[in-house]
């Protein structure tokens, strides 16, 4: 299996798992309970979306912004997709704080993803 294909396999494998959490009523409480810990855990489920968002896309893109925005936008649009979604699931709603923390994830993600990369060259 080439790598592309992997990536891809592995971005859309995600984005299924993001759409069937998204998909149910309600959630398993973790154990740990803090102020906003719904949006800490938008934001790594969004860092991770960015991960292999840019790990897919960085076989298409030569530029490393370029990656890095298409990366953020790919996870950010997702992120809306995902709370309109909700919209419809019983006992869960839209946020817009939500999206926000999904916005910020990715970005900080990509942000770690871009200056690796250019510690690498």
């Amino acid at each position: 299996m080439n790598k592309t294909y992997r990536d891809g396999l592995l971005l859309l494998a995600y984005c299924g798992f993001i759409f069937f959490l998204s998909s149910q009523s309600t959630l398993i409480d973790t154990p740990l309970d803090f102020a906003n810990k719904d949006k800490v855990m938008h934001a790594s489920a969004y860092a991770i979306l960015a991960l292999f968002a840019w790990r897919f896309f960085r076989h298409h893109l030569q530029a490393v912004h370029v990656l890095g925005i298409i990366s953020v936008l790919f996870a950010s649009i997702y992120g809306i997709s995902d709370e309109f979604h909700q919209s419809f699931v019983v006992g869960r709603d839209a946020d817009v704080w939500d999206w926000v923390a999904d916005t910020t994830g990715a970005s900080v993600m990509v942000w770690v993803l871009y200056h690796w990369r250019l510690r690498k060259v």
